[in-house]
């Protein structure tokens, strides 16, 4: 128990320490004969692994009336193991031994699910008899899950009973309406709810298993203190197991949205607002522009312009802000606040007018220097540890970007000009194809 514990302490410790932030990443890809493709970046400081594996297994291919399959597949993918070709080598395991198991060798397992993507992942120390383990289990777990149903059925009872909590919370029922609002019959406004869950057999994991988690989706990401011939080795084994997928269904395109507001009664002290739209693909070629633009508008903090116009001048709200959320198909522009229940359509009214000018004129050439200087400031925190880069180069393999992506980062975000951001935002937002969704005050400025 002693060792397990010192060992545990270096992996967290080692989590510090990565590759110099200002180094190019020298990011190596392959496909493997299965189809699963690679990215691998080698880096010695540490004597640390870091593993993702990640499939076309988001919640956007939940079945109709099932959603939250996918989450639920995910979770239980840890929950036993089958026994494998020889059971005297490879015996069944239960959720207990496989915990047991990677904490033996110091390995932290890790998973989950999003709109897109779906996977598991490893970290491991490097030396070879920690580092095999930790690969076969983690090749185990992606192939071989057994879905018990006794802790199906447990999983699934704490997730009904999580979805009830929820539901009864202002900033989760707001959430939920608002990508409904937004998506309408697509599957990225598909929200679990306790019909779905309960829809939800173990058999349809099983099968969610079959179908989405195969080789050919596969994308493998690799960081640490390995070759690139023991990576190609170590994709290959966890990859050998999987089965080879039948292609997935095309996914509908996302309709266009007109302007429309939904207000929901909840007798919170405060009113809980969203708008936003469709917007952003990960391919798209204004992603910069507007990363830039936004940062001025409400991705900066204090510093934005919905900060100064709706909390500094008028103090309607402790905080407001905006993103994108780029994915596979257009992602959600959103712009969020709280503000009191009597102030609701004051805030509403400085936030449209706020975005109304910004869309008119866009940056000023001292708030677009002050972005680029943040951003490209701050870039190096977006790649000061192993697991942030593991994170990114996962996303350049799902969504096939340039594998010189993080080296051109900064650049692409220095040659944004005051013109590429006005042009980006008037194409990708219309005030009059925004959604407003208000949870708290459904009556008006003057309900309490």
């Amino acid at each position: 128990m002693m060792k397990r514990l010192i060992v545990l302490a270096w992996v967290a410790s080692a989590a510090l320490f990565a590759i110099p932030a200002h180094a190019a990443l020298k990011i190596e890809s392959w496909k493997l004969d299965n189809g699963a493709r690679v990215l691998f970046v080698e880096s010695r400081s540490i004597p640390m692994l870091d593993i993702s594996v990640e499939f076309d297994a988001g919640s956007r291919r939940d079945p109709q009336g099932k959603a939250g399959m996918a989450s639920l597949t995910n979770a239980m993918m840890a929950r036993g193991l089958l026994a494998g070709a020889d059971p005297a080598q490879e015996p069944a395991m239960t959720e207990a031994q496989i915990s047991d198991a990677f904490a033996d060798i110091a390995a932290q397992r890790g998973g989950g699910v999003g709109e897109d993507r779906g996977g598991l992942s490893l970290r491991t120390l490097s030396s070879t008899a920690e580092r095999d383990a930790a690969v076969l289990l983690l090749a185990r777990l992606l192939a071989q899950p057994s879905f018990p149903a006794d802790l199906y059925a447990r999983d699934q009872a704490r997730t009904i009973a999580a979805l009830k909590e929820d539901l009864t919370k202002p900033e989760v029922i707001a959430g939920r309406a608002f990508s409904r609002t937004i998506y309408g019959g697509h599957p990225y406004g598909n929200e679990a709810t306790v019909a779905s869950v309960e829809a939800v057999t173990r058999d349809d994991l099983a099968a969610f298993h079959r179908r989405h988690y195969v080789a050919n989706t596969a994308v493998i990401a690799l960081i640490g203190d390995v070759s690139r011939q023991q990576a190609e080795a170590i994709a290959r084994q966890l990859t050998a197991r999987l089965l080879q997928g039948e292609p997935l269904p095309p996914l509908p395109a996302v309709a266009p949205l007109q302007a429309q507001e939904e207000r929901i009664a909840h007798p919170a002290s405060q009113s809980h607002i969203l708008i936003g739209a469709p917007a952003l693909a990960r391919s798209d070629p204004d992603y910069f522009a507007l990363t830039v633009g936004n940062y001025v508008l409400g991705g900066g903090g204090f510093v934005s312009r919905l900060m100064q116009e709706v909390r500094e001048k008028r103090g309607l709200s402790y905080s407001v802000y905006s993103y994108f959320n780029p994915l596979a198909q257009p992602g959600p522009f959103q712009i969020g606040l709280q503000t009191s229940r009597a102030q609701t359509d004051q805030a509403l009214k400085v936030v449209r007018e706020t975005l109304a000018d910004y869309l008119r004129t866009g940056p000023t050439e001292k708030e677009l220097q002050a972005a680029k200087d943040n951003l490209i400031g701050g870039f190096p925190l977006r790649i000061d540890n192993n697991r942030k880069i593991l994170g990114n180069i996962a996303v350049i393999g799902f969504y096939q970007l340039p594998l010189d992506y993080l080296d051109t980062w900064t650049a692409n975000v220095a040659k944004v000009s005051r013109a590429d951001i006005r042009a980006a935002f008037q194409r990708k937002i219309a005030l009059d194809k925004l959604a407003t969704v208000v949870v708290g005050n459904a009556a008006g400025a003057n309900a309490k």
